[in-house]
């Protein structure tokens, strides 16, 4: 039943991908509820433990919803729910992840430094104790926290440490931990963003080389590709350019109702 449980958690968050939060929420919270009902009256420590990990993987989509959708405090009390249920589960990979995941609900909050310190020590909590997939991940998520303080060396410092341990291949989810997907070119993506977060130009090429290789279906990842191609024109005061995709981007925002990525956008509109 947990292993049906994790299933459906994987297809949901293969369509919130597709269709947004908006579309979703209701299921991934009765979802969520069924987990946390089943932890409740589990017994033994062993089935627990079991649970507990189904139950962060879960919560974390479900706090990823709730910002994506504006709810910021809603998304912090789902994340704080994940890492409980991690703690339960005595896994090192899943505190860790579920400690990292709630980085952009700083970046919300105003507080990125926060966000640095957070996401490093989760880094630091997991030492050898994660899949190469997931310490990958873990350098990717410092280097986002770290562009979002505009610390730049030290963002391409990270992302250089993710490149080296990410396994190769096209292959992105990790098998032991099923919510972290990540390969070589969601990683040129995210290196194209931060370098966009920075106000660097080179972003562009990093984008243009993901974009065509980004499964269009993924809505929501398209329109933030789309939202940083933008910000990049715009800080090479390529003005049509930018216009165009942030035009692009406000289109996919609406279409999936990401309050996060139109709320973004429409910051950026005041500088077109």
């Amino acid at each position: 039943m947990v292993n049906t449980f994790i299933a459906q958690t994987q297809l949901l968050r293969t369509l919130d991908r597709q269709l947004g939060a908006i579309v979703l929420r209701d299921q991934v919270q009765a979802h969520l509820t069924a987990l946390e009902d089943l932890l409740t009256f589990a017994t033994l420590p062993s089935m627990r433990e079991h649970i507990a990990k189904a139950l962060a993987d879960a919560a974390t989509l479900a706090a990823w919803q709730a910002l994506d959708l504006g709810a910021v405090e809603r998304a912090w009390r789902l994340y704080e729910l994940g890492k409980r249920a991690a703690a339960e589960s005595k896994d090192p990979a899943y505190l860790a992840y579920t400690m990292a995941a709630r980085a952009p609900v700083l970046y919300a909050a105003g507080l990125p430094e926060l966000a640095v310190e957070l996401v490093q020590e989760a880094l630091r909590s997991v030492a050898r104790k994660a899949s190469a997939r997931l310490v990958a991940w873990l350098h990717a998520s410092a280097a986002e926290a770290l562009a979002h303080t505009g610390q730049r060396d030290a963002c391409l410092r990270a992302l250089d440490r993710a490149s080296a341990v990410i396994p190769p291949g096209d292959h992105d989810q990790d098998l032991e931990m099923p919510s972290v997907r990540l390969n070589e070119n969601h990683l040129t993506r995210w290196r194209g963003s931060m370098l966009a977060q920075l106000g660097d130009g080179d972003a562009v090429s990093e984008l243009y080389e993901a974009l065509p290789k980004t499964d269009p279906t993924l809505t929501r990842a398209s329109a933030s590709m789309h939202f940083y191609l933008a910000k990049a024109h715009l800080a090479r005061r390529e003005r049509d350019e930018a216009l165009n995709h942030a035009l692009q981007a406000r289109k996919l925002a609406n279409r999936i109702g990401s309050a996060r990525n139109r709320a973004r956008i429409d910051q950026l509109a005041t500088r077109l």
